[in-house]
């Protein structure tokens, strides 16, 4: 990992924003410059383990792509700008729009680099209180919005996501993730293969359940295909199974849970003689994994992007939790256990064990109808939003460090949607295939310039810890924060005008908030924040008001933002450990099993066990150096082999007259591409894969290292109309095609 050889000039640490692990990195500076990088082997979390994404972090910084200075489109053309002149354009062309509209006539879309940018996502909700829209839509909406809303249905808050506590298990069951590349998804879990390698060495066993033999079922005791779409069946029949061979324990969760006889009535019609054709799983293997997570005292099952991107992904989200209270496994050392995270959780605020739990269908979007979930709208809506004419039409649209067009199903109905807006700002550091299609870009710093805590990613950390990372750089020029980009605008809307003075907004919001939450405590609590602003004030709020915090000096070794950057390397807050009922915020005060919508949704899945299975379908696949699109831009996780390749099974091969590295074509109707093949065991027969996040081949982006190997994009062959209909997910997963040679 050795950038340069010389002596540094000074050492700081990171944490690495490029994936959930959230690895610590120590990096070597010299003038001003990264020289080498390296895990921190003192960090408290990732103890030293990084992966070959983390050196890329000096690609980032350094990319002569990447934007430093804000541009304005005049006549079609990008123009380098002051950020005054930016902030004014937007300013002379957002409001008439919502007048002209209203506030819904403005839509927001966020990206995946929101959740590893502290300022991006602490600030955002004060931007869409301003703008007042309810067309806001995000990437989660293509990636985890089922798991979001089966567990704020069962547990009562949005983001009460149990994850394995690995360190303990001794029997784990993974339904369509692959730890070994994402370090985990909704599970933060760095060093996977380590931790894995340590539950098989004390005799514990790792079970994988996926289309494809991942990079974590090669390291696994046990793989076994499943047809895609099916994991509902599966998940049914285990369940069922459970019930039929007399293993539901749920020990101590029972005088905490309601709803145990619903479910045992839902699953009495899926035996897994019945579902096992359609899985592809025999119903012994079914039964044998039921009785292994039943019968090992410490044992859990997790899911992740394959059960949730198809067209039951709630249902497959809900499952998987539910077996794990079956099973009694849920909150006990070595299942499933809810992290209890320093600061932001909300199952962690407010009365322990009772909340006013979640609520979906608030509202509707306009053309579709598909119901909000979680304050936004599915992002397939988004074009048909825009291109719809008719009241209430999308005629503007805010783009935070989202690229949709190139993630979303249907790019190109999207691309062109865009070029219909009346205005367009985009807040990313490239120019991509969306924000090309912007009036305004406002260029986020490097994250070597940023502040940064993981406000998302320790809610779902296998161990409890608070990291804190100061910049280890200086932003170039004048580059503002990103939270003080985001207040301008929100001043813009809310009729204050470009040269509204942010800091004193800040403050007012400030009070605003800490008025709400302490009443007559408020002016207090604001003097002892002290002269902080920003994030940092937010984040320092957070912690000394969380779990572990100081409580303004009622508890004085508690957190406080100043004893976090005082440990560069963080500080360790423990395993996790059992909190329930505490931690449910549910309005019964108990684990609900059996959300009514969800066994609705129970005859969906039975008529669909009825139909044929397709003889062909594609599914996407994660892939180490690539994970997202925006790390396509970058030589040293660019170089290597061609890795935008459509796996397919010999037999397959044999079948359709493929051949490896040759083109083919695959459709999905009238969508179309063309992929090159490898031809792979690896592959469960009847189903293709091709990675996500390429199509780097459109014109007006700015983006050369990922042009030179453009790839496919596989969105371009899915029906942006195609959705769980439950949570609006996007279906990705399990759909049919043809391919043939070219």
């Amino acid at each position: 990992m050795t950038l340069s050889a010389s002596l540094p000039a000074a050492v700081a640490h990171r944490i690495c924003p490029f994936c959930e692990a959230c690895c610590g990195l120590e990096l070597d500076l010299e003038e001003n410059k990264v020289v080498r990088i390296r895990g921190d082997a003192a960090d408290v979390f990732s103890h030293g383990f990084l992966c070959p994404k983390a050196i890329g972090l000096k690609d980032l910084h350094d990319d002569p792509d990447r934007l430093r200075t804000p541009l304005i489109k005049r006549n079609g053309v990008f123009e380098e700008a002051t950020w005054d002149d930016a902030y004014a354009e937007i300013e002379r062309r957002l409001p008439p729009v919502i007048a002209a509209g209203g506030a819904n006539a403005v839509a927001t879309v966020l990206g995946n680099p929101v959740s590893h940018k502290m300022s991006l996502l602490l600030y955002f909700p004060r931007l869409a209180r301003a703008l007042g829209t309810r067309n806001m839509f995000s990437a989660s909406s293509v990636d985890q919005v089922p798991k979001m809303l089966s567990v704020g249905l069962m547990f009562g808050s949005w983001l009460s996501v149990p994850v394995p506590d690995i360190e303990h298990c001794d029997f784990l069951l993974i339904l369509g993730a692959n730890p070994m590349v994402s370090n985990g998804s909704l599970w933060t879990v760095p060093d996977f293969r380590g931790k894995a390698k340590a539950l098989r060495a004390r005799g514990g066993q790792l079970v994988v359940v996926d289309p494809r033999r991942t990079e974590t079922a090669d390291v696994a005791d046990a793989h076994h295909f499943i047809r895609p779409g099916a994991d509902v069946f599966f998940l049914l029949g285990i369940a069922h199974a459970l019930f039929d061979e007399q293993l539901v324990r749920p020990g101590r969760l029972l005088d905490h849970t309601v709803g145990l006889e619903q479910v045992e009535a839902a699953v009495r019609a899926y035996a897994p003689e019945l579902v096992a054709a359609r899985c592809g799983i025999d119903a012994a293997t079914m039964r044998q994994l039921a009785r292994s997570l039943a019968n090992t005292p410490r044992a859990a099952i997790y899911g992740r992007i394959g059960t949730c991107t198809q067209q039951f992904g709630t249902l497959c989200s809900w499952l998987i939790d539910v077996i794990n209270v079956l099973t009694g496994h849920l909150d006990q050392e070595g299942g499933a256990m809810f992290p209890k995270a320093a600061a932001f959780s909300a199952n962690t605020r407010g009365a322990p064990g009772i909340g006013r739990g979640v609520v979906t269908g608030r509202y509707r979007s306009r053309v579709s109808g598909a119901a909000e979930v979680s304050g936004e709208l599915p992002l397939t809506c988004l074009a048909e939003e825009i291109d719809t004419p008719g009241p209430g039409q999308v005629r503007a649209l805010i783009a935070i460090a989202a690229n949709p067009v190139l993630s979303a199903p249907n790019g190109a109905r999207l691309a062109k949607a865009l070029d219909g807006l009346d205005f367009m700002v985009s807040m990313d550091i490239y120019l991509n295939e969306t924000s090309r299609h912007a009036d305004v870009i406002l260029p986020g710093r490097s994250p070597l310039e940023d502040a940064h805590y993981d406000v998302s990613f320790t809610q779902f950390s296998h161990r409890n810890h608070a990291r804190f990372s100061a910049p280890v750089l200086a932003p170039a020029g004048k580059q503002p924060d990103e939270w003080q980009s985001m207040m301008r605008i929100a001043a813009i809307a809310k009729g204050l005008g470009a040269g509204a003075d942010v800091d004193a907004l800040d403050d007012e919001h400030m009070r605003e908030d800490l008025e709400r939450a302490a009443g007559a405590a408020a002016p207090a609590l604001m003097a002892a924040l002290g002269g902080q602003r920003g994030a940092e004030r937010m984040l320092d709020l957070a912690l000394r008001s969380g779990p572990y915090g100081d409580q303004f000096g009622k508890n004085p070794d508690g957190l406080t933002l100043a004893r976090l950057k005082a440990a560069p390397s963080g500080i360790d807050l423990g395993p996790m450990s059992s909190r329930i009922p505490e931690a449910l915020r549910t309005p019964s005060g108990k684990i609900e099993l059996a959300p009514q919508v969800l066994l609705d949704d129970l005859a969906r899945a039975g008529a669909d066990l009825r139909a044929p299975a397709p003889e062909l379908v594609i599914v996407g696949r994660r892939q180490l150096r690539s994970n997202n699109s925006w790390m396509h831009n970058l030589p040293v996780l660019a170089k290597g082999t061609y890795r935008c390749t459509a796996l397919v099974h010999p037999l397959d091969a044999g079948r359709l007259g493929l051949v490896d590295g040759a083109m083919a074509q695959i459709r999905n109707g009238q969508r179309m591409i063309e992929v090159q093949v490898e031809i792979s065991a690896q592959m469960m027969p009847g189903v293709v894969s091709l990675p996500h996040g390429w199509g780097h081949d459109l014109e007006g982006t700015q983006m050369r290292v990922a042009a030179e190997r453009p790839g496919v994009n596989l969105n371009a062959l899915l029906d942006e109309n195609l959705r769980d209909p439950l949570s609006g997910n996007a279906v990705l997963s399990g759909i049919a095609i043809e391919m043939r040679p070219l």
